[in-house]
């Protein structure tokens, strides 16, 4: 082969090894996931004062690209501070995790401007809402935020959905469906199981919203001899349901001590691409001496092929083809000294090798015996 020939196929052969190599690198939030590997973890003490307010029970986190910032928000429900959400910056790379600084918090506000109340000081009767949020998502369109609270079946509020600007002030309700509602009787929504995980689409076009539970009709809870049921559901950003997938929970890890609880459910929901979803399967396990045992387990849930559900009332006893699943990443294998009450999960920046960054957090419930981790991992 004549030289020229030569050096014009081998430029030709590293043309293509580079396009290919940029189209990996730019591809891996469309793509299906092969794993994830830990990078590092970092933690955030036990009642950490910040700006007059009381750091803990972080449910939810997402990252905030336009500023390479992220967003972090409390469960608290207003007993200790309004509800509120941190904004931080996290220090890490492929190789270590060296740091979380929070710069600022921030206060939802209800419809008339108003801070959220506790149950204490809330006036049920003139449309006060009792804030239990436990998902954040900035909108990829303007930087703008959209959070779920869980409600509270025990005073008849239902959970919601709301739109707010970057600094936590109310914008918008989303409708959500009816069947999610609570009520008097044993159907729908069980009380603090409800809206526990949302995520926007991979086009940023319509959003996913996870219960962390089975509704009354849709069967038993999670147990350790037996799994569970939940809906996750695609709404475009007026509210209107595009589709609604049933999602099998697994069993219980392990069993309590004698007349303690246990349970499994979906903690937070991030999509990959347009047909498949992560979702966090978190289980508490409690033993004798009141301490919890967490089982984190992130599953990759796949739509195709599974039954369209939002025109059954009631799952139980019903024919349908639930999503297919496959166990990502367990927790418990990737030698964590202690896993907590993983509660949170986000796609983060790129890291310097091309491949796309995630985090996840827990929610320390504001208890001595948790902690408030904060894991980064390279997506593979």
């Amino acid at each position: 082969m004549p030289p020229l020939l030569r050096r014009a196929r081998a430029a030709l052969a590293l043309a293509s090894v580079a396009i290919l190599l940029s189209a990996c690198a730019s591809f891996p939030h469309d793509a299906p996931i092969a794993g994830l590997r830990l990078i590092g973890e970092q933690r955030i003490a036990l009642k950490h004062a910040f700006e007059g307010t009381t750091v803990g029970g972080l449910s939810g986190i997402d990252y905030a690209a336009d500023s390479n910032s992220w967003v972090m928000e409390s469960d608290d429900r207003s007993a200790i501070n309004p509800a509120r959400f941190y904004r931080a910056t996290l220090a890490y790379d492929s190789k270590a995790f060296t740091g979380v600084t929070l710069s600022s918090v921030h206060f939802f506000t209800q419809p008339d401007g108003s801070r959220y109340p506790n149950l204490a000081h809330a006036k049920l009767d003139s449309g006060d809402q009792v804030p239990d949020i436990e998902t954040i998502r900035v909108d990829p369109q303007d930087g703008s935020l959209w959070y779920g609270s869980e409600g509270n079946r025990k005073v008849g509020l239902h959970p919601f959905v709301r739109h707010a600007d970057r600094d936590g002030r109310y914008l918008a309700t989303l409708p959500t469906p009816a069947m999610f509602n609570v009520s008097k009787e044993e159907i729908a929504s069980r009380n603090n199981m409800s809206f526990e995980a949302l995520s926007f689409s991979s086009d940023g076009k319509s959003l996913w919203l996870g219960m962390e539970a089975a509704l009354y009709q849709d069967g038993p809870l999670a147990t350790p001899d037996h799994g569970s049921v939940v809906r996750i559901t695609r709404l475009d950003r007026a509210g209107k349901v595009l589709r609604q997938y049933a999602y099998a929970i697994e069993p219980v890890a392990s069993r309590p001590a004698p007349g303690r609880e246990a349970d499994n459910g979906v903690s937070e929901i991030l999509a990959v691409n347009d047909h498949q979803l992560l979702v966090v399967e978190r289980a508490g396990v409690e033993h004798a001496d009141g301490v919890y045992t967490n089982h984190v387990r992130i599953y990759a849930m796949e739509t195709e092929g599974a039954t369209d559900i939002q025109s059954i009332a009631a799952l139980a006893g019903a024919a349908y083809v639930p999503a297919r699943k496959r166990l990502l990443l367990d927790l418990e294998k990737i030698g964590l000294e202690r896993i907590d009450n993983i509660e949170g999960i986000s796609w983060g920046p790129r890291l310097e090798n091309g491949h796309r960054s995630l985090v996840m957090i827990s929610d320390d419930n504001f208890n001595a015996q948790q902690v408030t981790q904060i894991l980064a991992f390279e997506v593979l």
